[in-house]
């Protein structure tokens, strides 16, 4: 393996997947609504769009962490 391989990670859930793709599937299985009631952040609550929430949610660690948690909670329900 060279430098720039990527290392696997077989027991990371997150690890390949997208942050447009976790947003996307929380909007489309909570709503708008509900997921700023499940995370209470303003990018949710007014005006809310995939495009705003994404950069919000990259330049601010603690709230991107909460829809980690919350999509890895969605996908332990989902099994």
């Amino acid at each position: 393996m060279n430098e720039n391989t990527p290392v696997p990670q077989p027991n990371n859930p997150l690890h390949g997947v997208k942050l447009a793709t976790i947003l996307e599937e929380l909007v489309e299985n909570y709503g708008w609504e509900h997921l700023a009631f499940k995370v209470n952040i303003n990018c949710f609550k007014h005006d809310p769009s995939v495009k705003s929430s994404l950069v919000f949610l990259r330049r601010t660690p603690w709230a991107r962490e909460k829809v980690e948690q919350l999509y890895l909670h969605h996908l332990k329900k989902r099994k």
